[in-house]
């Protein structure tokens, strides 16, 4: 590359990033999620076919919205160069191009559930900042005829100066984001408040093998799965749910509402719809809130009312079949996970919890709003896309130990087997399309919780395949037959290939 490309491809790259550290600094005051990068990868989110979502929750796992933001970095930065070095001969292509670049965050950022009349702001000002820097740098060069040329010293004085600017920036709209700052502190000063319904797990609910999931989740391990590609930031002490619809009497509950209420601990394992065959988008915890059921029956839903939407403090949506949440299992608003408050990433303050449900229609995190209406009237997030609607959990069984190698000898085949609202009954496994054999299963907690099962297996040397399959109470064996998550969870006997030596 020539010395005018590369000065123009660094010309490009630092408007791009100044105007991107102003945008994030008045992002800070108004909305995170109206900055550039968080508006377009949130539009991105809900434009692209759930393949792609599938393809990127399983290559990505918990690093989806990272990987993604990275991506859209990576692409800018491409489109900044490439501006930068078209600018060298004609400046109107950097102008054209920053124009361009706010005017695509503007409309993100308007098009958003949650957008308000500030959204546009942090674009606006990025344009502004991006093309001041360009002129800045552009005072630098010299343009004679088919000659280009610049003042080294002070291209050099400028592009450091700008480039400590934009990192500052950066830097400063972490330290003076409001809303993040609130929510933290809102989080450190809640108190979980005693729960007087508390159900006690049998004492030797895990099986202690190495290699197998503990029962209880942490909540560091427990998977995240959502839209959400900036955390919510929300104050325990401003939240409130709206509960409105085909409700005779709608209701908008506080914290303070829900503390005054009876609080229980109940064990559910919550499962992802896009969990494929043997994945880890399943986990278990204890959660701490208030039941869902006698809140509805204030509001008395209208009979005909057989879906309630719950939405988002980022406008993302689920729908669960209301006779589902008011049919007598432990579906509730929680505000605790494992003996603390739900930790950010997981819906602090609250969030919504049904048991038997993949959780794109039921386990709204942020939770602001409940509606009550019908099915045919509402479309939820999902069921656009090609899910769905309904969305119970399918039965299902994992292998976790062992994955591919063993010693010879007695060797463990131990994993987790679920079957929400209905309980798992047996599990078996299969050795090298052997017959069926029963595994010891961990005493039942909750027919909302997953069991841990292990059986003992006498290993000779050489490659083994293992097979798991599980039967829940109602006597339902899951079938061998594969299928993908999409559009109502994956189907199929979890297979292992185990080297033995």
């Amino acid at each position: 590359m020539s010395g005018s490309r590369r000065v123009g491809a660094a010309i490009g790259l630092l408007s791009a990033g100044v105007a991107l550290a102003a945008a994030q600094l008045v992002a800070a005051f108004v909305s995170l999620n109206s900055s550039p990068m968080a508006a377009v990868g949130e539009a991105f989110i809900d434009a692209v076919p759930p393949a792609v979502k599938d393809w990127a929750i399983s290559t990505f796992g918990h690093h989806d919205k990272l990987a993604l933001l990275i991506g859209i970095g990576v692409l800018l930065a491409i489109f900044s160069v490439l501006i930068g070095i078209g600018s060298v001969k004609r400046p109107a292509v950097a102008y054209v191009g920053l124009i361009a670049f706010g005017a695509i965050g503007v409309l993100a950022a308007v098009t958003r559930p949650n957008a308000d009349k500030l959204a546009v702001l942090p674009s606006l000002v990025a344009v502004a900042a991006g093309i001041g820097t360009f002129e800045v740098l552009s005072r630098t060069e010299h343009r004679e005829a088919e000659t280009f040329s610049y003042d080294r010293r002070r291209f050099l004085t400028s592009g450091i100066a700008l480039a400590v600017a934009a990192i500052a920036g950066a830097s400063l709209s972490r330290l003076v984001g409001s809303a993040g700052r609130k929510a933290t502190k809102s989080r450190a000063a809640f108190r979980l408040p005693k729960a007087t319904d508390v159900p006690r797990a049998p004492s030797n609910v895990d099986l202690g093998v190495p290699g197998l999931s503990p029962f209880y989740t942490s909540n560091a391990d427990f998977y995240r799965v959502d839209t959400a590609l900036i955390v919510p930031k929300l104050d325990a002490s401003d939240w409130s749910l709206k509960i409105h619809g085909m409700v005779d009497h709608p209701m908008e509950l506080t914290m303070d509402d829900l503390l005054q209420r009876e609080v229980v601990e109940r064990d559910v394992t919550l499962t992802c719809v896009s969990n494929k065959v043997g994945d880890v988008l399943v986990g278990n915890a204890r959660w701490t809130g208030v039941l869902l059921r006698p809140i509805l029956e204030e509001a008395k839903p209208h009979p005909n009312a057989d879906q309630i939407v719950t939405r988002s403090s980022d406008g993302f949506s689920a729908g669960s079949p209301t006779k589902t949440v008011m049919d007598g299992r432990d579906a509730m608003l929680a505000f605790g996970m494992n003996g603390t408050p739900l930790p950010l990433e997981h819906g602090f303050p609250v969030r919504v919890i049904v048991p038997g449900l993949y959780g794109y229609v039921s386990a709204t995190k942020w939770v602001v709003d409940m509606e009550l209406t019908t099915f045919a009237a509402y479309d939820a997030y999902w069921v656009p896309r090609g899910w769905d609607q309904k969305g119970p959990i399918k039965t299902e069984s994992r292998i976790d130990t062992p994955r591919s190698q063993a010693s010879a000898g007695e060797v463990p085949i131990a994993g987790v087997a679920w079957a929400q609202h209905k309980g798992i009954a047996k599990v078996e496994v299969r050795i090298d399309d052997g017959p069926w054999l029963e595994a010891e299963l961990s005493p039942l907690d909750t027919v909302d919780t997953w069991r841990q099962w292990v059986y003992r297996w006498n290993a000779r040397a050489g490659d083994h395949t293992i097979q798991v399959r599980a039967t829940d109470k109602t006597g339902y064996t899951q079938t061998g037959h594969e299928t993908p998550p999409p559009p109502n969870g994956a189907t199929g006997w979890h297979t292992v290939t185990v080297s033995v030596a």
